[in-house]
């Protein structure tokens, strides 16, 4: 017979918390509370005094990630302008994305306007744009920019994560470098003109 959840001491932040290890170990798809559940020896209706189903479950590991990554990014950028900023801002990015890779797909997983609106999704539209404010570019270009970096971070990091550059030479290492120079230019030549 299963312990009861009291008994273990489960607490939502510790199923939350256990949910991210969970989606790094096996991956965020596979994180259910069926497999959360197993993980601390308890049935699985159990859980839900803690989170109302599997989607709230994803939508609070979601949260803990975006949070974790905006704690990064905003100690990486501290003191920081131009391209210093850029590419501690990119790094910061990459490097919790191959350290957590369940958690950097929960940081992409859909959430209501509500919830998003409440966690650290702002949160990352500010940093970056304080990034770009070294790079001074007006409206409606800095809003661009902006998309310009999640497409490329995110783009990059989940094609090495599934090993797309491991066959041949350079290394992605490399590759990645060379990009943020190559950003910096574009972001410091940005055409602003119709």
């Amino acid at each position: 017979m299963a312990p009861r959840a009291e008994r273990v001491g489960l607490t939502t932040e510790r199923l939350v918390r256990a949910g991210a290890e969970l989606a790094d170990e096996i991956g965020f798809e596979q994180t259910t509370p069926a497999e959360l559940a197993r993980r601390f020896g308890v049935k699985t209706a159990s859980l839900y005094s803690h989170v109302r189903n599997a989607h709230d479950l994803k939508s609070r590991i979601a949260l803990l990630a975006l949070e974790e990554l905006a704690d990064r990014a905003a100690d990486a950028v501290a003191g920081r302008s131009g391209k210093e900023a850029l590419t501690a801002f990119a790094n910061a990015y990459r490097d919790y994305a191959l350290a957590h890779p369940g958690r950097f797909v929960a940081a992409r997983f859909p959430l209501d306007p509500d919830t998003a609106a409440a966690g650290a999704g702002p949160r990352h539209a500010r940093m970056t744009r304080a990034v770009l404010r070294g790079y001074g570019l007006p409206e409606p270009h800095e809003t661009h920019a902006v998309r310009l970096l999640g497409s490329v971070f995110s783009g990059y990091v989940t094609l090495e994560s599934a090993g797309g550059f491991g066959h041949s030479a350079p290394g992605s290492r490399e590759s990645w470098t060379e990009i943020l120079d190559a950003l910096d230019v574009l972001l410091r030549t940005w055409p602003t003109t119709p």
